[in-house]
């Protein structure tokens, strides 16, 4: 039997890639999770933060001490807490000074600590100098008072707190955010007295429902006093759930015909808002707007000027649609991911939230008592034996000079314990001389009272939320102030429509044979008499709205459109439509319509075919356009004519040979698309030569005009009685000398 043959150990272990892998991960995001990201719930600090403000304690920098510069704190917290880079320690430093990203800052900063247009335009930490404010004596005022568990940093040669005694929920004060590995954290900023309010309702109804503590709380309060426009039934779910969110809108006023912004929601730039609104100025998209203005300053931190085209621009539409575009308006995810007293992140909603902090501030507070109460304790011993010493003066004296070792000598003749005979020997005789049996009980009569009130407080439960309850009260007196955001419900802002921006005016669309398009202002438009580049002229014009949108339908049947207000100027010779549209290679655009979305037209080839649709069909955002008439082969797109009434109107359908045929309206189909109903009877054999050159819809009384080069001939309603037939028939010959039909229209 042969012996099993054991692997040489090498000083190493060998594990699978795949193990190595999951383990070392999982540690890598439990450290994000519980040491960089999320907060705990007890201090509202992550560790960076809670390393700085301890670090800035134990400099001497509270908030009546000078300040010092910044590179010495955070030389201090990352060379003896934190061992990670100075630019992201020195970066949460100045976000903790920064008035306008914490509600309440903890950090008092001298210097360029950035502004609200870039929060990181911060100078270096060389440059600038720091200290404590006076609220941050509410996370640190009770540090070295047996509160808090310390833990060895990260050599080991050192001691820090495993968290700060906060008096106030600090984490709903300031809010945080955070990105986990898998999770994240995001919790706004409150107002203190609300905060405070809800910790006392709490304290004095523990059975009181998330919607009682929203009397209280009655949303977030941020450092800006733009307004929270979020309903108060969707703050209070938030608040159930721990989940949610937040909108927040600039405020205005109207100023000399101006409009004036005054603030701007929390954490926006107003130079993004400025460009954001000149952009949309530059791309045409604000005709109402004038000019903007930045006239921020010193006195007025936040002044965005907007000036209106005319007086008749009207304010609050013009808002609405800035509110929807820019960052004037803007939504905060809400998530109270927090670290619990029990060491887990979760999403807490707020009375778990605040029940769990007052759980951690009557633990704070009989720790810092029972703390108290054996320093009173240890104190009254060492005063008893002084008590003693000073009524037998003369024996403790002869026993000090005349003992080698008097401590045990003493313990044996006064009966002293250790503390009391080592106290006694350590105080000087000078001292001890004029030690006066009155101070000594005086002192030792204070200490019994304080002994016996802490003694009563930790026995009743009452007495230790009344404790509670009334420093929260205090430092609510000292610290709390008026709320900033006010809360506005509004209804979200909305985006107006293109042609909502444009004002509506008369305009003439006027296309040319090879393709350029342009728009003149006024329907009284001479097209013809435009200027057109060489080899070019009129081919078609139609009267339209600048609000309207303009259909182009191509040598294939595809139609294309546009916005009107978007077409160049008639003052010059036009943009082609090919910059615009993408058509077939060697299609060529033949006719265009223009006109509201219900608005009927007539669509109709020169083979005779057509059929009626809303104008609404032919609208469509794809360059390459939608397919609309059909064409069969050799057939041109003739001009849509425009349908008032279908059950009244007549359609007249004329050939250049001089045929004109004239039908009710109503005898055509509306299709969506397709090649439609034949209109107009053309013999086979003069396909080739014969064809329909325009189609017109006449209103009852209306009448017919037909064009034959620059002559013109008019043919009332009731003329037209002799031209009326049915749909597909041959129609009736104009008369001799109008035989050679270029066009028709209406009057």
């Amino acid at each position: 039997m042969t012996e099993s043959v054991r692997p040489a150990f090498h000083g190493f272990e060998q594990i699978p890639l795949r193990e190595y892998a999951e383990r070392a991960y999982l540690d890598y995001s439990m450290y994000v999770v519980l040491d960089r990201a999320l907060p705990f719930l007890g201090d509202g600090l992550k560790p960076v933060q809670r390393r700085i403000i301890y670090s800035m304690s134990e400099l001497g920098l509270n908030a009546a001490a000078k300040p010092k510069k910044a590179a010495r704190t955070v030389g201090d917290v990352i060379g003896k807490y934190h061992p990670h880079g100075d630019s992201a320690c020195y970066e949460a430093l100045v976000l903790m000074a920064q008035p306008f990203s914490y509600r309440y800052p903890l950090i008092e900063g001298q210097g360029n600590f950035g502004s609200p247009d870039d929060p990181k335009s911060f100078a270096a930490m060389r440059y600038t100098e720091a200290k404590l404010t006076p609220i941050a004596e509410v996370l640190l005022g009770e540090l070295g008072q047996g509160t808090v568990d310390w833990t060895p940093n990260f050599d080991g040669t050192l001691e820090e707190p495993s968290w700060l005694p906060a008096r106030l929920p600090h984490l709903l004060l300031n809010g945080t955010t955070g990105i986990a590995v898998g999770m994240a954290t995001d919790i706004p900023p409150h107002n203190l007295n609300e905060v405070v309010s809800a910790c006392v309702r709490l304290l004095d109804d523990p059975d009181a429902t998330v919607r009682d503590l929203c009397e209280h709380i009655r949303g977030p309060d941020f450092p800006t006093t733009a307004e929270i426009i979020t309903p108060a039934h969707e703050l209070v779910e938030m608040y159930e759930t721990g989940t949610g969110s937040v909108r927040c809108r600039a405020t205005w006023t109207k100023e000399h015909g101006n409009l004036v912004v005054t603030a701007l929601p929390y954490q926006v730039s107003p130079s993004k808002v400025i460009e954001q609104i000149a952009q949309q100025m530059r791309a045409k998209k604000l005709p109402w707007l004038e000019d903007i203005r930045d006239e921020s300053d010193h006195a007025n931190p936040i002044r965005i000027v907007l000036v209106p085209r005319s007086s008749r621009v009207d304010a609050e539409q013009l808002m609405g649609h800035l509110f929807a575009t820019t960052d004037l308006e803007r939504s905060y995810r809400i998530n109270f991911n927090v670290i619990g007293l029990d060491g887990r992140p979760q999403v807490k909603p707020l009375k778990a939230l605040l029940s769990e902090w007052l759980t951690f501030r009557l633990d704070t507070v009989t720790r810092r008592l029972k703390h108290r109460q054996e320093k009173v304790e240890r104190r009254l011993h060492l005063l008893e034996g002084l008590l003693i010493a000073y009524l037998n003066l003369d024996e403790v004296i002869r026993i000090i000079r005349a003992e080698d070792e008097p401590r045990p000598v003493l313990m044996a003749r006064f009966a002293l314990s250790e503390d009391q005979a080592d106290y006694i020997l350590e105080t000087k005789l000078r001292q001890l001389a004029r030690l006066e049996e009155m101070k000594i009980r005086g002192e030792e009569a204070e200490l019994k009272a304080e002994h016996e009130k802490i003694t009563a407080i930790l026995a009743s439960r009452a007495k230790l939320k009344k404790l509670v309850k009334d420093e929260l009260l205090a430092d609510a007196k000292k610290f709390g102030d008026a709320r900033r955001s006010p809360l506005v419900a509004r209804e979200a802002a909305q985006a107006l429509s293109e042609t909502e921006l444009v004002a509506s005016e008369p305009m003439t669309v006027v296309l040319s044979e090879k393709g350029w398009v342009r728009a003149a202002k006024g329907h009284d438009v001479d097209a013809a008499a435009l200027n057109y580049r060489e080899g070019d002229a009129l081919l078609a014009a139609v009267r339209t709205r600048s609000t309207h949108q303009v259909a182009f339908l191509d040598s294939t049947g595809r139609a294309y459109s546009t916005f009107v207000h978007t077409l160049p100027s008639a003052r010059g010779n036009g943009e082609p439509l090919t910059g615009r549209f993408t058509p077939a290679a060697g299609a060529s655009f033949q006719a265009l319509a223009s006109g509201e979305g219900e608005q009927r037209f007539v669509l109709a080839s020169s083979h005779g075919y057509g059929f009626v649709t809303r104008f609404e069909n032919l609208l469509g955002r794809q360059k390459a356009g939608k397919a609309m008439l059909s064409l069969t082969p050799g057939a041109r797109v003739l001009q849509p004519a425009p349908v008032g009434d279908l059950e009244q109107d007549r359609l007249a359908v004329v050939t250049n040979v001089g045929h004109l045929l004239v039908f009710p309206v109503s005898e055509l189909p509306e299709l969506d698309k397709g090649k439609g109903n034949k209109l107009i009877e053309i013999p086979k054999a003069k396909l080739g030569t014969e064809r329909v050159v325009a189609v017109a819809a006449v209103a009852p009384g209306g009448a017919l005009v037909v064009k034959s080069g620059s002559r013109t001939m008019t043919l009332a309603w009731k003329d037209l009685d002799a031209y009326l037939g049915t749909r597909a028939t041959r129609g009736g010959l104009l008369p001799r000398g109008w035989q050679k039909v270029e066009g028709l229209g209406t009057e």
